[in-house]
């Protein structure tokens, strides 16, 4: 069923790669084929003794010549602070930032909010990386050619954009949070595509598929007991694992014919049109503004500032 994957024969030799959450899942199977094609792949995790142990796993089973190197950076997608020290760690020391994989996140998570008191998974799935990427830009522009792939969802298409009430905090519902989230990663990417034109820098979104990882770890918790194992029995034929549901971001990440595309939302390998809402560019902007308000980079003009210095926002962390 799963038979489209990136059949990409391309090599990262001398790129620096950022993949988020890849200590687990599909970002880890991402950071390891980057590893295996040459690359100086850095880890951005939250949990640094599981990226540690990742590390560890991913060595012992790619071996041979011409892989890449391991880094491993802390950060915390809930933690406007982690994100900003993380930023500046990465940009202290790499001269170049080639790829960045936004492909952390949360799913249908009991209510809560992040450590700036968001809702948590808007605050992380969407704010964070906005945040993360445009403390990045910069170098990530003057790296080019470069890519910024966003991990969205199917999800979106279920999703809406709620100004009035962007934190849910008069009613919840953590599969609506959920596609406002993704749908907000597919909105960010057309719009990001968009201000880089001509730039050299490719965004892309995608639907990664239904994949068997640690991002349903709370389903039991918001629903009941036993919902996950019950969806998978419903869902087996359609549950990829995580090799599987790592193509796509593969594709957008190294293949040739992709690499001539940008703000594009692809599945399985190919493109897809994404819902109406995420097509909609008035939306785009509007929610563009809007997180910009929210992660505090409303004097900071990413677009033309060098891409050798630390960005104005981390001059004083």
């Amino acid at each position: 069923m799963f038979s489209n994957k990136c059949t990409s024969k391309a090599r990262l030799d001398g790129k620096t790669a950022i993949v988020t959450g890849s200590n687990t899942g599909i970002g880890k199977v991402t950071a390891k084929e980057f590893y295996r094609l040459g690359a100086r792949v850095i880890l951005a995790c939250r949990d640094v003794k599981k990226a540690e142990q990742a590390v560890e796993e991913i060595v012992a089973e790619v071996q041979g010549d011409g892989v890449g190197q391991l880094v491993i950076e802390a950060l915390d997608l809930a933690s406007f602070a982690s994100i900003k020290l993380c930023a500046k760690s990465i940009l202290q020391k790499e001269k170049h930032i080639h790829l960045l994989v936004n492909n952390a996140g949360v799913m249908t998570c009991p209510k809560g909010k992040t450590q700036d008191g968001f809702e948590t998974q808007f605050g992380i799935n969407h704010l964070g990386h906005f945040l993360f990427t445009m403390l990045l830009l910069p170098r990530i522009r003057s790296s080019t050619p470069a890519r910024i792939v966003n991990v969205a969802s199917l999800a979106h298409v279920f999703g809406s954009i709620n100004f009035k009430d962007i934190n849910h905090d008069a009613s919840y519902s953590p599969a609506m949070a959920y596609s406002q989230s993704k749908l907000a990663n597919v909105l960010f990417s057309k719009e990001l595509s968009r201000k880089l034109e001509g730039t050299g820098v490719h965004v892309y979104s995608l639907h990664p598929g239904i994949v068997r990882t640690e991002l349903t770890r709370t389903l039991d918790k918001v629903y009941f007991p036993g919902m996950w194992f019950l969806g998978r029995i419903f869902l087996y034929p359609w549950v990829k694992n995580p090799k599987q549901g790592a193509q796509t971001t593969l594709y957008c990440s190294i293949d040739e014919k992709s690499g001539m595309e940008t703000g594009l939302y692809y599945s399985d390998c190919k493109v897809k049109e994404p819902s109406a809402a995420a097509r909609d560019p008035e939306l785009a902007k509007k929610l563009w503004e809007t997180s910009i308000e929210m992660v505090g980079l409303k004097d900071y003009d990413m677009f033309n500032c060098s891409g050798d210095a630390l960005p104005e926002p981390l001059k004083d962390v």
